[in-house]
């Protein structure tokens, strides 16, 4: 069991950060006689599967839906389906950021040349 303190320098969180993930029902910690928080090695999971979805990008709502399919379905089926799921929206996102980012560049490299070709006409009649 992980203080509340010893989880934040574990995963570079703040003590706010983790009161707003079990405020949103992301975390469950034990509590002690004193009302202390506790993190047992279930909520340590969970808090690697946050960091996980949010590194992908996932919202905190993405997150707990699949975080909360495994207390309903113990086999883990129906949270690796959902977020098989929601990995291919992420994909797809990601796909279509590539090819925007493409379309810029190409755009910025015509407006290079273009501009590139015009400073010159400009420098020759000096």
């Amino acid at each position: 069991m992980k203080t509340i303190r010893e989880v934040c320098e574990a995963f570079g969180l703040t003590p706010r950060t983790l009161r707003y993930y079990e405020e949103l029902g992301l975390l469950t910690p034990v509590r002690t006689e004193t009302n202390q928080r506790r993190y047992d090695k279930k909520e340590l999971a969970k808090l690697k599967l946050i960091a996980r979805g949010k590194r992908f990008n996932f919202t905190l709502s993405e997150i707990k839906e699949m975080i909360l399919l495994f207390d309903v379905d113990r086999t883990g089926r129906a949270q690796l389906e959902r977020t098989i799921e929601y990995g291919q929206e992420k994909m797809e996102e990601i796909d279509s950021m590539i090819e925007e980012l493409k379309t810029i560049r190409r755009e910025l490299s015509w407006l290079d040349r273009t501009f590139r070709e015009k400073l010159e006409e400009l420098k020759g009649g000096e």
